[in-house]
């Protein structure tokens, strides 16, 4: 007689965190409203909850942002490195300090499950603080020359689907170089970047390092195009990606662009199958899918197809699906009506195409946006679900015969940010993962993210790297002769 267990709801307590009804843009070390007064209103996606009211960044503060960062720039760089040492280390520990209450205000303006923000995000922005605060003093040894020197006004655009995490990928390799911020959050979950300004002035970090303008894409465009930003870090859409490099060609500026993604996740007929569903719904079903180098596409060695989808489809029937503040929810909200919308619209036209949609019995909450974990199989390479990136619970299920064949559909795609590789075999993963042109690849793992360990892509999904030591090159310049810009 099989039994499962019902557990009592074990919801975090919203009272660890302090929203203000409304909150300021963060320019030169001062929360203040927008030149022109615009706000805009941020909710929490799994209640439509407003949670506060936002200044909106128009183009004249993105230049008054600029001009406190231009002015901070030379005191800020001008310090020791074991100097800005110091102030990246006290960040790092404030966020260990306060990681519960940004754990729930995370879950709160992005919907993601409590207990991915609470031990897979803030872990992971304190450690990459931590990081970088160790190079700061060590730039001659980096391998990009003796003394290089910080390029200038960093202007860095973030997404929502790890706000806090995302800041911290772009604003602590910028600072231990010596470098100042002007940094534009998501406008769905500006939350997190405005209590991160707060904490830069905990830290007492001096006025203009970092400046914060929560806004739309006005003030991101507006923001890259600003003549007097030295270097351009952005993660989001590869469309987006695409009209930051038309805008910068020919310019001063040095860019990373971190864009999609269409993972390829790889079963060998020898892999651990358990082991590998565990590891398929954390590349897929992680933060509601919403990750740009998603495992979105799994491909299985026919041989064990069968076995691999009726244990897939077990472990699927287990997942909860609801309040994200709850500990025990593994799937929670769509950060938006407008992404729920776009995943619907791929769902609909992968059923449309002839794939066989599958999802296990799921209630959705009434209120919110949500959408429950589905998988597609009789995929083929042709179908949409299969090529575009869905940005949500979707899995597309294709499969293989040989590696040879696995790599090559694994490679057939407009992007190359991401692979996983499930095998018992050693030899196989190194010949395999050689064969990829995937920027990421992970062995009978996946989502495994560590400060010290670049990230980043190939064809659409971008380029440059951040994390590790190649997150520095990005934000120096070689050393040159005094007073040469």
């Amino acid at each position: 007689m099989t039994m499962s267990f019902e557990y009592a709801p074990a919801p975090e307590s919203r009272s660890v965190v302090d929203i203000a009804p409304s909150y300021g843009l963060f320019i030169d070390g001062e929360f203040t409203e927008a030149a022109d007064g615009k706000v805009f209103k941020t909710v929490s996606p799994s209640s439509e909850e407003v949670l506060s009211e936002i200044a909106q960044a128009g183009t004249e503060d993105v230049d008054r942002a600029v001009k406190a960062a231009r002015k901070a720039f030379g005191k800020w760089s001008a310090l020791p490195g074991a100097e800005r040492a110091k102030y990246l280390f006290r960040i790092a520990r404030i966020i260990q300090e306060r990681s519960r209450e940004l754990a729930v205000l995370e879950t709160l303006d992005n919907g993601k499950p409590i207990k991915e923000t609470r031990d897979a995000d803030l872990p992971l922005v304190a450690a990459h603080f931590f990081y970088y605060a160790g190079w700061a003093d060590k730039l001659d040894h980096a391998g990009f020359g003796r003394n290089p020197r910080p390029l200038g006004v960093a202007g860095q655009v973030i997404p929502w689907n790890f706000p806090l995490l995302m800041l911290a990928w772009k604003i602590a390799p910028a600072l231990a170089t010596g470098n100042t911020v002007v940094l534009k959050p998501a406008e769905t979950t500006p939350l997190s970047a405005l209590f991160f300004a707060d904490i830069c002035r905990q830290a007492g970090l001096p006025k203009g390092v970092v400046n914060i303008l929560p806004g739309y894409g006005d003030a991101g465009a507006a923001l890259v195009a600003h003549p007097d930003v030295d270097k351009v870090a952005f993660t989001g859409s590869t469309a987006v990606g695409k009209a930051i490099a038309r805008e910068i060609a020919g310019t001063h500026k040095k860019a990373t662009l971190e864009l999609g993604g269409k993972g390829a996740n790889i079963v060998f007929d020898d892999a651990p199958i358990d082991q590998a569903v565990e590891g398929i719904v954390n590349g897929i079903f992680f933060n509601q899918g919403q990750v740009c180098c998603a495992g979105s596409r799994l491909l299985v060695q026919e041989s064990v197809q069968d076995e691999l989808l009726d244990s897939l489809k077990r472990r699927l029937s287990t997942l909860r699906l609801g309040d994200p503040l709850d500990k025990n929810t593994d799937i929670g909200a769509i950060n938006s009506e407008e992404q729920l919308s776009r995943i619907t619209s791929l769902v609909e036209a992968g059923e449309a195409e002839g794939a066989e949609r599958w999802s296990p019995a799921c209630e959705l909450p009434a209120a919110g946006y949500w959408f429950a974990p589905t998988l597609f199989t009789n995929v083929t390479q042709a179908h949409t679900i299969a090529r575009d990136e869905i940005f949500g619970p979707v899995l597309s299920v294709l499969t293989f015969r040989t590696p040879d064949e696995a790599v090559a559909k694994a490679n057939n795609s407009q992007y190359g940010l991401s692979a996983g590789i499930w095998t018992e075999k050693g030899s196989r993963i190194l010949a395999v993962a050689n064969k990829l042109r995937a920027g990421v690849v992970w062995a009978n793992t996946f989502n495994k993210f560590d400060p010290t360990s670049p990230f980043g892509g190939y064809k659409e999904s971008g380029f440059g790297r951040e994390g590790g030591r190649h997150g520095l090159e990005a934000y120096l310049a070689p050393s040159s002769p005094e007073g040469e810009h």
